[in-house]
């Protein structure tokens, strides 16, 4: 037991850390997908799709620790919206409905960043 909860401390270190560089690359991304396009913005934006992937694979492996923070819990009815939203954006293929729902999500990954912070300090 103990061995599963190191294991899952490690996982949401790591992941807290990815969480910050995809809390520091949405703007961005946003920003390009709002009319500032790049020739590397379809290859930035599948790996920041990626991340939030993993992320979500993270946070429910981890969902026991998170519970256990002391910060607002995230809604994950809502978070999961939004990522529902997100998955229809990139369907579409319309820049400005995925930048929308990509700034949908930042305030349940700050959420997320603020629940692991609190489980790992």
């Amino acid at each position: 037991m103990e061995t599963n909860r190191m294991e899952q401390m490690e996982a949401l270190e790591t992941m807290a850390q990815f969480n910050d560089r995809l809390l520091h690359n949405l703007p961005t991304i946003i920003d390009e997908l709002s009319g500032g396009r790049k020739a590397d913005t379809d290859a930035y934006l599948k790996n920041i799709v990626e991340v939030i992937g993993w992320e979500i694979s993270v946070m429910n492996a981890v969902s026991d620790l998170l519970a256990e923070s002391g910060t607002p819990r995230m809604d994950k009815e809502r978070f999961n919206q939004c990522v529902l939203a997100l998955n229809t954006a990139l369907a579409s293929g319309e820049d400005a409905k995925t930048a929308d729902a990509l700034r949908g999500l930042i305030p349940h990954f700050e959420t997320l960043a603020a629940a692991a912070k609190e489980v790992l300090a």
